[in-house]
């Protein structure tokens, strides 16, 4: 049963203009390079709309490949199709496995701690969320290539865009992990101080605790994670092929939402660090911006 007929699941009419104007969406960060109101993360601030850190992050986050993964079951069924090909749900399950780490497995088992965010940020999140996996979705649940004779010719882009993915999602793992490290450490050393006086753990958590990442890509610039969510989405698009509009606009929205949040990023590490201590790192991409 349809959650919201011709809009849950889409009908073609409705997925293909969703498609197109999500194609703008880079206008609407615009304001982004002029404005530099971030409040989650590093520029957390207290407010009384801010939603704890880690349920607000799989609150926004997980939305997105549920939603994906209820267009490929309902989909099918809505346009009269039998069984959707292998690669349709190889490339669903490689943004569903995304978003478990992401959304789920990050915030509420790994992270020791997560800054609030607050309800304007995690609103626009979910939003993003909702849209992106409607055009995705709906691109692999019946709107896109629905026989296995359609991927004819696409075995060389799928094994490179697999192993391009999985550089991107395993870069991705591994330079979160380093800034988790930063906070267990933190809680390590806290626990630590209370241990010799005598003290009992508060069950504050970790208080906020900074510093300039060495491991890995960190030593060239100081938002791998970034460039490595761009890599896995690439490999995305490159198995979905040019003709593959919604992955295409999913990587450049990304782009355009998260590099201007790396170059102020780097300002913020620059002013509370120093030049001297930030040296030649770059933003997001060796030895470029």
């Amino acid at each position: 049963m349809p959650i919201l007929p011709t809009w849950c699941p889409p009908s073609r009419e409705h997925w293909e203009l969703i498609t197109f104007l999500w194609q703008f969406f880079p206008i609407l960060t615009l304001y982004q390079w002029f404005f530099k109101y971030y409040p989650m993360g590093k520029t957390s601030t207290v407010s009384t709309f801010n939603i704890p850190g880690k349920i607000g992050w799989a609150t926004m986050e997980a939305p997105g490949f549920i939603t994906l993964l209820y267009l490929m079951y309902s989909l099918p069924k809505q346009e009269g199709i039998e069984s959707l090909p292998l690669t349709n749900w190889t490339m669903a399950g490689l943004f569903t496995l995304h978003y478990i780490y992401r959304a789920l497995i990050s915030p509420l088992f790994l992270n020791p701690s997560m800054s609030p965010i607050h309800l304007s940020v995690w609103a626009s999140a979910l939003s993003f969320q909702l849209i992106n996996s409607t055009c995705i979705g709906g691109w692999l649940g019946g709107y896109g290539p629905t026989t296995k004779e359609e991927w004819t010719g696409a075995a060389m882009r799928l094994e490179i865009g697999l192993m391009v993915f999985g550089i991107g999602l395993l870069g991705n793992i591994y330079h979160d992990d380093e800034l988790r490290e930063i906070r267990r450490a933190a809680a390590r050393n806290q626990e630590r101080k209370q241990k010799e006086k005598g003290e009992k753990a508060d069950g504050k958590g970790v208080e906020k605790v900074y510093v300039v990442p060495e491991n890995g890509l960190f030593s060239l610039i100081l938002f791998p994670h970034y460039l490595c969510e761009w890599i896995e989405w690439g490999g995305f698009w490159m198995i979905g092929g040019m003709a593959c509009v919604p992955a295409r606009t999913f990587l450049i929205n990304e782009v355009a939402t998260m590099l201007p949040r790396a170059l102020d990023g780097k300002q913020w590490y620059v002013e509370r660090f120093g030049k001297g201590k930030i040296g030649s790192r770059k933003a997001v991409i060796p030895g470029i911006i």
